[in-house]
């Protein structure tokens, strides 16, 4: 066998792959980047969102991100069982649906705090709990991204999405640490 028939080159299906991680992962790059230089920039608006029930706007901020962080929690512990990483527990068939679904959730519950935060108050940087929230911000968004671009490729290597929603966990855990669990305890568990 001859060395040209081994080794991969630019237009082998070995190649695919790793240009479609760099693109996923520049492209998400591109994304985070984008929402902090904008958060940065604009003058923020100061509006408040706020739902029937609720004793504040932050109120509904801090437990619509508790809602993102329980279903990424959920995440975590089906893409374990759906892998096979927890002994004794298999992967029972609603398990697929519920995880693909909590996750939509979970991004779904993200958007009008993202929303808020970014429109109305911007990337701040005034204390370092708020640089934090602001950075892990922008990094949760990029990296849904680039795992989102990763799930329609085929044949990643096996540590790529695990990676990715290990990413995305990450930041949306971050996220709730410097704004949700911060409100709680300087407010109480308050609705």
């Amino acid at each position: 066998m001859s060395a040209e028939n081994t080794l991969p080159g630019p237009g082998t299906r070995s190649a695919t792959p790793a240009l479609a991680i760099v693109v996923a992962v520049l492209i998400g790059a591109a994304v985070a980047v984008a929402l902090g230089v904008y958060g940065k920039v604009h003058d923020p608006r100061f509006f408040s969102i706020n739902v029937a029930g609720f004793s504040s706007p932050t109120a509904v901020k801090s437990w619509l991100a508790t809602l993102a962080a329980a279903l990424a929690v959920f995440q975590f512990g089906s893409a374990l069982a759906m892998y096979g990483k927890i002994p004794g527990i298999g992967s029972p068939r609603w398990l697929g649906p519920a995880h693909v679904w909590s996750g939509r959730l979970a991004v779904v519950a993200t958007v009008p705090v993202a929303v808020h935060c970014l429109y109305a108050l911007g990337f701040q940087d005034y204390e370092p709990r708020v640089l934090w929230h602001s950075l892990l911000g922008c990094f949760f968004y990029g990296a849904f991204v680039t795992k989102m671009l990763l799930l329609t490729r085929k044949g990643l290597p096996g540590w790529a999405l695990p990676l990715a929603g290990g990413l995305v966990l990450t930041g949306l855990i971050g996220i709730w640490l410097t704004s949700a669990l911060w409100f709680f305890q300087n407010n109480g568990i308050i609705f």
